[in-house]
């Protein structure tokens, strides 16, 4: 086989890293709500007829796009198979949010973080951000290698909330645990085998403590330098002899409790 020449090397490369830049959203919440957000940069559009009704088109022509007008069995976009798109997509640079400083130490908002160590799954961080939003979260932290990038996917199951609540991925996680405590921030790592439980611990607390909530994946749980971190590792209580939630839910419980202090 021939070897390619070096400008055609390099323009593949250039392209592959021009991709790697930007991401699809599809589905019309994630559209629609990624339209609304001027932090958001917007690079193409692409909507069926019935899409583009049903969006409007005030909600391109206030975001500054003009979309494509694609045929919904020949739709262009490289999504997976299986995505549902609803004839929507459109193809944006990831949010810059800041630092951790900026975000959960300075941030609007209560004193709660969420801290998620190599949670990969796209689903579960949507379902966590959407959480985070709900009870008034600064920001979900998660390390750039070994946790779910932006994607469609996430986006989609995130229902809006990729586009307000702040997801910062940082370099090292145990480095941003730390930067939290020194700004005073306690931080209760979830573990199944833990003694104590979530709420009483977080009971004991005095009021307008800076909290900060660490789960990691399902399956592995916390590392073992995450783990010792933390300033308590708390469980759950379950009823059952045998039970658990997936990191989506155990965020969703364990933020419902942590917002209690804040009301």
């Amino acid at each position: 086989m021939a070897k390619k020449p070096a400008w055609v090397v390099d323009k593949e490369r250039a392209k592959r890293a021009s991709a790697a830049e930007t991401l699809w959203l599809f589905g019309l919440h994630a559209v629609r709500d990624a339209l609304a957000n001027p932090q958001r940069v917007k690079l193409r559009l692409v909507l069926t007829r019935n899409a583009a009704d049903r969006l409007g088109e005030a909600c391109w022509t206030e975001a500054g796009i003009e979309p494509e007008i694609a045929d919904p069995r020949k739709f262009p976009v490289p999504l997976d198979p299986g995505s549902v798109h609803q004839g929507a997509a459109l193809e944006v640079k990831p949010l810059e949010w800041g630092s951790v400083e900026s975000r959960c130490v300075a941030g609007p908002g209560r004193p709660l973080a969420v801290l998620l160590d190599r949670v990969t799954d796209p689903h579960n961080v949507g379902a966590i951000l959407r959480s985070a939003e709900v009870f008034g979260a600064r920001a979900v932290v998660a390390p750039a290698r070994h946790s779910a990038p932006e994607t469609g996917a996430l986006a989609k199951t995130a229902s809006g909330a990729l586009e307000r609540q702040p997801y910062l991925r940082v370099r090292n996680l145990a480095d941003a645990m730390a930067e939290l405590q020194a700004a005073g921030f306690i931080l209760f790592g979830l573990a199944g085998e833990a003694e104590a439980a979530l709420e009483p611990a977080l009971d004991a607390l005095p009021e307008g403590t800076a909290i900060g909530l660490v789960l990691g994946a399902e399956g592995p749980g916390l590392r073992e330098r995450t783990r010792d971190t933390c300033d308590h590792l708390v469980k759950i209580p379950f009823a059952g002899e045998f039970g658990s939630l997936n990191v989506s839910n155990a965020a969703a419980v364990s933020l419902y409790a942590a917002a209690r202090k804040f009301s």
